[in-house]
């Protein structure tokens, strides 16, 4: 049963083939048996699973439908999950758990999803390899002296060792669509606005998008149905319709204009992914789609802009946590101030301080002007280069990141490096626009993503190419060995 996709799943539900119960039970045992290896979850929620797989059954012997109903999910572990810890990937909310469920876990389970835990992360989503988590790096299936990504690496490496079907994964400047492509998944960033944002513990607010991660287009299609929709608790929240992610999906490619970006294939792109790309978009072409050169030419901005964006906005962000209402607090403190400063010296970890204090650094009174505000002015400026993208092409298409996954701790001690690794996906973060990877083939056996970039609220459109694109390749039904 760990072999099926979502879309198998929902449709061995629908004709009794087996009951989520069986379905649930037989992951559980899979998890306890596999997870040591990869280290993808931090919590295994097997009580709250069968509690809820055995009301999936109930509601489905009562007549009632639907393709989540009895399915399996995990949720990153920034979603805040009623009565589960919550920890953020975190020694900061290790002892953390939520008094209410995000939006995000609550239509899921409205839907009647079956929650298996929560997968592990970046601490605070900060990051590209999931090695700064408080509970150790998670491990990359298809080799694991390799990183699977991140910060939604546990989640990626979850679904792609066939854990589970899908899980939740958020997104701020690539952290799903990296991670699948690393790791040989289908992963959407929607649309800035699309999914709710109340109950996902924030990084930076003005880029965290939550999406899916799965192995197919298809299963992407049903997760975000779920989880797409205006809700009046996030303020960011867009009351836009959704439509029905699913109908779309076969829709003919024919006349498909796609836009190749000049400045994506450049000398830091490994000439290995640039040939399967170029592979990619002859595939493209057989189903109908015309291809032609773009030019984002204020890309080159995007990195310097987004790591002074980013950690301002995390600076503010993560100052509720002081030790004083939740999350850890240091013993025997002397005073306020030394509350204060060992609570956050002892709970955050490198990585997420050294963003503090980037961040803060950027936010202070003689350089927000020559830093932040000049950041945002870059960030307009890479929303205009794609809105006059998307004037002449309806997707763009690149590569997703500029290598394969590296080994674990081959970029610790250059953090900057890391940074890099996420050139091709941050710009979509800035604009606000959705993006997909879809698997594309292979670099030394280690799995290479394809990335599609569309308008607003253009979803429907990236997963009805990326099913196209399934039905005629193979990469993303590949399994790495021993799992």
């Amino acid at each position: 049963m760990h072999e099926l996709t979502l879309a198998e799943i929902a449709r061995g539900l629908a004709d009794k083939s087996f009951s989520s119960e069986e379905l649930t039970g037989a992951l559980l045992a899979r998890v306890k048996q596999i997870d040591p290896q990869i280290n993808s979850f931090i919590s295994v929620t097997e009580e709250l699973a069968l509690g809820q797989a055995r009301a999936a059954d109930a509601r489905r012997a009562a007549g009632e439908t639907g393709a989540l109903l009895g399915a399996p999910i995990a949720h990153k572990d920034l979603f805040c999950t009623l009565g589960v810890r919550t920890s953020c990937g975190s020694k900061m909310l290790d002892n953390f758990k939520a008094p209410y469920d995000a939006t995000v876990v609550a239509k899921l389970a409205e839907a009647g999803m079956v929650t298996l835990g929560k997968t592990n992360m970046d601490e605070f989503a900060m990051g590209s390899a999931n090695e700064s988590s408080h509970y150790g790096a998670v491990k990359n299936p298809w080799n694991l002296e390799h990183v699977p990504g991140g910060s939604s690496g546990g989640s990626a490496a979850a679904v792609a060792a066939r854990l589970l079907p899908a899980t939740t994964g958020t997104d701020t400047g690539g952290s799903i669509r990296q991670p699948a492509a690393l790791t040989n998944l289908t992963g959407l960033k929607p649309t800035y606005g699309r999914v709710s944002r109340w109950g996902m513990i924030a990084y930076a607010s003005s880029l965290d998008q939550g999406g899916p991660l799965a192995r197919t287009a298809e299963d992407c299609a049903l997760l975000l149905q779920g989880m797409a929709g205006f809700d009046a608790k996030d303020s960011t929240s867009i009351d836009e319709p959704v439509p029905d992610y699913s109908a779309a999906l076969n829709g003919s490619l024919q006349g498909l204009r796609i836009g190749l970006p000049k400045e994506y294939f450049s000398a830091g792109l490994d000439p290995r992914i640039a040939e399967l790309v170029q592979a990619s978009v002859k595939e493209l072409e057989k189903l109908g789609a015309v291809v032609k050169e773009i030019s984002l030419p204020n890309m080159q901005h995007a990195i310097p802009a987004y790591y002074v964006i980013a950690p301002a906005e995390a600076s503010s962000n993560l100052s509720r946590f002081d030790g004083v209402r939740f999350g850890y607090r240091c013993e025997e403190p002397k005073d306020l101030t030394d509350l204060y400063k060992r609570s956050r010296g002892e709970g955050f970890g490198a990585e997420v301080q050294r963003r503090i204090m980037v961040g803060t650094y950027a936010l202070s009174a003689g350089y927000y002007d020559a830093y932040y505000v000049k950041a945002q002015q870059i960030r307009r400026l890479i929303k205009n280069d794609f809105m006059a993208a998307f004037n002449d092409v309806d997707l763009i298409l690149g590569p997703t990141t500029p290598n394969p996954a590296w080994k674990l701790g081959a970029k610790s001690s250059d953090p900057v490096a890391a940074y890099l690794e996420d050139v091709y996906t941050i710009t979509a973060n800035l604009a606000g626009l959705p993006g997909l990877s879809m698997p594309a083939g292979f670099v030394d056996g280690l799995p290479v993503g394809v990335q599609l970039l569309a308008p607003y609220f253009q979803e429907g459109r990236l997963l009805n190419v990326a099913h196209r694109y399934q039905q005629v390749t193979d990469w993303h039904t590949r399994a790495p060995n021993g799992f």
